[in-house]
């Protein structure tokens, strides 16, 4: 990257960085790439998420860098695509996790963050006395005419979703393509979700999967994304297909600065309040300091009376 003022922004202050084929080193208090381009210094404190692609190497003071500067380490296939471990997370402050948890927690608001996601998903509002089985249906009958369009217009033949996990190569191309397309969307997903300080487990739509708030994000895009990412793949690879569909989901995710839309729109669809959150819960500059203690409103107007 020529300009690092110029990195791109997944919300207001928060960056992220890609990186691969390079050696990563402390220098002085914040670090540096090593590549065959020279030394590029790099203004960790203005990070959110560094990513680590293919071909790095990492020191553990570099490690030790990111940590105190609240920098989340990924360590990721080419350009995001997959998402293999991750260290710690871009904010130290648990008001995020614990937002999400409460909206979770209760059958009402748990509604309606899924309606939300309905509402962003497809464009069209929902009725106020929608459940979820008929927005299940709804969502079906969507995503098979996104299926059957982007068919048509690629002249794959569609037979429905539908592939043995035990056995891969016996499903049809698109279909194989579409579960390498998702698995990428995933990838991305997953380290948007960490580096805003979510769960990637706790989940709305999907449940009881460490990843299933990660399979609900995602849902947003793939009907706009990998659904017709995967048939123009299906279409036009006549060999190496998954390859294929990862390369096209590097370039499609940068192009349409996929990135840097995931934060807003997860606290969008969380009805984030941000003023809240910012009075409440306040990142710890000590990570050691004691956390207050949790008391009862109950107990506190007791307290109070006597």
């Amino acid at each position: 990257m020529d300009d690092l003022h110029a990195l791109p922004k997944m919300r207001d202050s928060i960056s992220s960085l890609y990186i691969e084929r390079g050696r990563i080193d402390r220098d002085e208090k914040s670090i540096a790439v090593h590549d065959k381009d020279g030394v590029t210094a790099i203004p960790v404190a203005s990070l959110a998420v560094l990513m680590l692609g293919p071909g790095t190497r990492i020191t553990h003071a570099a490690i030790r860098v990111l940590a105190e500067n609240n920098c989340l380490a990924v360590w990721c296939g080419e350009e995001n695509v997959r998402f293999y471990a991750s260290g710690t997370g871009g904010t130290r402050s648990a008001a995020p996790l614990l937002w999400q948890a409460r909206l979770a927690s209760l059958e009402e608001t748990r509604l309606e963050v899924v309606k939300r996601m309905y509402t962003v998903r497809f464009k069209d509002p929902v009725p106020a006395n929608a459940g979820v089985q008929q927005l299940r249906g709804w969502e079906g009958v969507r995503v098979r005419e996104a299926y059957a369009q982007a068919s048509k217009a690629t002249g794959v033949k569609w037979e429905g979703r539908n592939y043995d996990r035990t056995n891969w190569a016996t499903a049809d191309p698109a279909n194989r393509a579409l579960s390498c397309a998702n698995s990428c969307l995933y990838g991305l997903c997953h380290a948007a979700i960490l580096a805003t300080g979510f769960s990637p487990a706790i989940g709305f739509i999907h449940t009881g999967k460490q990843l299933s708030f990660v399979y609900d994000i995602a849902d947003l895009y793939k009907v706009e994304i990998s659904i017709p990412l995967a048939f123009r793949a299906a279409a036009e690879a006549s060999t190496d297909l998954e390859r294929t569909v990862r390369l096209q989901c590097r370039e499609t995710f940068r192009e349409s600065r996929l990135l840097q839309r995931v934060a807003p729109d997860i606290r969008r669809v969380l009805a984030v309040d941000e003023e809240l959150l910012g009075d409440d819960f306040v990142a710890d500059a000590d990570p050691a300091l004691p956390a207050p203690l949790w008391t009862p409103a109950t107990e506190l107007a007791d307290s109070s009376e006597g």
